[in-house]
């Protein structure tokens, strides 16, 4: 995940910097002596830089380490879906990609908005419905038509098995016939939305995985998200936010599919 700039509503949210980590020369060089500090940093080694907070050049690095090359998007396949979908919607602007021996990275322009899981204080209720709103206004708007990305539950699958996991399928429920085919956001969890002080959502971050698939395949994930950062029982508000009824069957095979990768 890529522009986030501090803890939610809970004390356990995941991918908080921790305070010890180290950085990539190639972020410092990019960083160029500018004042930077760590924002993210994820379960498989991934860490995201904010750098020059404040100032004319404000941008966020993401950097992966090489070893996640054959089991995680890469960062120019992110770059190429932000380029994408900037015709539509607002996610930061692409600077720069790269890659050398130790990982890759992505710069992009820094939002400057926080995070629907910035500081308190931030009323959970208010960045919930905000979440479902942004998420519902980007089904809306991303055109299915001329989306050159998939994000079916056979790609998925597919990549999966790429990364190794050959039995991907293995114990997940049937497939349930799709809904509303859009273009989804592929990790619409809640620290990827970007909120302002009025409570209105304004951006999304942290696009790797978007393509086209049933948009129960984000409203399952995002869903599930609210309880890592806000606590339980915020379901029903965020689907009556985002305008639809609660479908069992769906929301318990895309959460299944999202465990598989």
């Amino acid at each position: 995940m890529e522009q986030h700039d501090g803890p939610g509503a809970v004390d356990d949210i995941r991918g908080l910097p921790r305070g010890d980590e180290r950085m990539p020369a190639a972020v410092a060089r990019l960083a160029r002596g500018e004042a930077s500090t760590p924002v993210w940093h994820n379960e498989v080694g991934g860490l995201t830089f904010r750098i020059g907070a404040g100032t004319p050049r404000d941008r966020h690095i993401k950097w992966m380490p090489i070893a996640t090359a054959a089991t995680e998007p890469s960062l120019e396949a992110e770059a190429e879906r932000l380029r994408w979908a900037a015709r539509y919607i607002a996610v930061p602007r692409v600077l720069e990609t790269g890659s050398d021996a130790e990982g890759s990275w992505l710069v992009t322009e820094t939002i400057p908005v926080p995070s629907a899981v910035a500081p308190a204080p931030r009323d959970p209720a208010r960045m919930v419905v905000a979440i479902a709103r942004g998420l519902r206004r980007m089904h809306d708007r991303l055109p299915v038509e001329t989306c050159p990305f998939s994000w079916s539950v056979a790609s998925r699958l597919a990549a999966a098995r790429r990364a190794g996991r050959a039995d991907a399928a293995a114990g997940l429920p049937p497939t349930p016939p799709v809904d509303r085919v859009v273009v989804c956001h592929g990790d619409a969890c809640a620290p990827n939305t970007l909120v302002d002080d009025a409570g209105e959502p304004v951006a999304h971050v942290d696009l790797g995985a978007l393509g086209v698939a049933d948009r129960w395949a984000d409203l399952a994930v995002a869903s599930l998200s609210l309880g890592w950062n806000f606590g339980p029982s915020h379901d029903d508000l965020f689907y009556r936010a985002y305008g639809i009824e609660p479908d069992a069957e769906r929301i318990a095979f895309y959460r299944a599919l999202w465990d598989v990768g």
